[in-house]
C-alpha cells in the first residue's frame, strides 16, 4: 500500500480491512511516498503488535507506480496484490483471489464502486482521455493479484493507466485474465483518488 497524504482515517480503514481478512498468512507494506503529513507516529501507534505482518518505509516522493515498484522488491510472499490507502478490502479478498488464481498468473477484477454520481463510474480512456469507459471495463490497479514471478518481471511505469499498461505487457508472457469478484471496495468519492481529479465528459447511460 503507497500513502501519500491520504487521512489517517482512510489509512487506518486500508489497514483494518487487510488485518480483518479471512485468510491470514500475508505481509502488509506500506510505502509512504514522501507525504507532507506525519503519519509515521500513527501508524506506528497503530501497529503496535501488527509487527510481525506489516512494514513501513519511507521515502522521498516518486509517484506510486515507482512506490510499488519498490515494495515488489523487498515483499517476501509467494503472491503479490495491492491496496490504495483510501479503499478496503471485503474481509473473502485474498481467499477469493487464491480461488480465482488457481489456474493462471495474474488476475484483475471488477470492484464494488462507491460513488457520489452516476459520472463516478467513468474514467478516461487510457488510449484517447477525452473518452470516457467504464470502471467494469477499465483494468484497476489494486485489483491486480498475481504470482511474484509476474511483478518481479513486470514494472509499473509512470503515468495514466499504469495499472493496465502492466497487465497488458504481463499478458505477454504469463496467463492473465481479468474476474468479477467484487470484493475490493472502490472508493470513487474520495476526493484524493487521481481519478476523481481528471473527471469530465457526458457518461453513457449506465446498464
Amino acid at each position: 500500500m503507497a500513502v501519500f497524504d491520504t487521512d489517517f482515517y482512510f489509512i487506518k480503514r486500508a489497514i483494518d480491512s487487510v488485518f480483518h481478512q479471512d485468510y491470514q498468512n500475508f505481509e502488509l507494506i506500506i510505502i509512504d511516498d514522501g507525504s507532507r503529513n506525519d503519519y509515521l507516529a500513527k501508524i506506528l501507534k497503530y501497529a503496535a503488535g501488527m509487527e510481525e505482518k506489516l512494514t513501513y518505509l519511507r521515502h522521498q516522493n516518486c509517484g506510486q507506480a515507482e512506490s510499488i515498484n519498490r515494495g515488489v522488491l523487498i515483499s517476501t510472499g509467494d503472491f503479490i496484490t495491492i491496496i490504495d490507502a483510501d479503499d478496503e478490502y471485503k474481509p473473502n479478498h485474498l481467499s477469493s483471489c487464491l480461488v480465482a488464481i488457481s489456474d493462471g498468473d495474474l488476475i484483475a477484477s471488477n470492484t464494488e464502486t462507491i460513488t457520489d454520481d452516476t459520472t463516478d463510474f467513468y474514467v478516461p480512456d487510457k488510449h484517447n482521455q477525452s473518452k470516457l469507459i467504464h470502471v467494469d471495463d477499465c483494468i484497476l490497479f489494486a485489483t491486480l493479484f498475481g504470482k511474484r514471478e509476474v511483478f518481479t518481471n513486470t514494472k509499473f511505469k509512470k503515468g495514466y493507466a499504469a495499472d493496465a499498461f502492466f497487465f497488458e505487457e504481463a499478458k505477454q508472457n504469463f496467463k492473465v485474465k481479468k474476474v468479477n469478484l467484487r470484493t475490493y471496495i472502490y472508493y470513487r468519492n474520495s476526493v484524493s483518488s487521481i481519478c476523481s481529479k481528471i473527471k469530465g465528459g457526458i457518461p453513457k447511460k449506465i446498464n
